[in-house]
C-alpha cells in the first residue's frame, strides 16, 4: 500500500519533481556509475568481449529498474495530480510520449 508521501510531487512548469524514492534511486545510480567505470576498466584492460557485454547488459537492466521506478512514481503522483486538477490531458500526452520512447 502506498501513501500520498510515496508519490512524486511535480511542478511541470518549473520542470522539477520531488522524488519520493530519491535515496533509493541515487543508490542505484551510484551503483550503475561504478559499473560503468568497471566496464571502462575492462575495455582499458583488454578484457574478453563477452565479459564486457555481460556487464553492459547488467547496467542496462539496472537503468531500466531506475526508469520503471520513476515512471511509477510519476504516474501515481504527477499524472494523478494533473487529472485531479484538470490538467490531465497534457499529463497523459506527456506520459504516452515518454512510454513510447521506452518501448522502442
Amino acid at each position: 500500500m502506498t501513501s500520498a508521501d510515496d508519490h512524486a510531487h511535480c511542478s511541470p512548469d518549473d520542470r522539477q519533481t520531488v522524488q519520493p524514492h530519491k535515496d533509493a534511486l541515487l543508490r542505484r545510480l551510484r551503483r550503475v556509475e561504478g559499473q560503468v567505470r568497471g566496464v571502462a576498466g575492462m575495455v582499458e584492460g583488454d578484457r574478453y568481449c563477452i565479459d564486457i557485454l555481460t556487464q553492459i547488459s547488467a547496467i542496462r537492466s539496472a537503468l531500466d529498474a531506475v526508469a520503471l521506478q520513476l515512471l511509477e512514481d510519476h504516474t501515481r503522483g504527477c499524472v494523478r495530480h494533473a487529472l485531479q486538477s484538470g490538467d490531465g490531458e497534457r499529463a497523459i500526452e506527456e506520459l504516452l510520449h515518454v512510454v513510447g520512447r521506452f518501448s522502442r
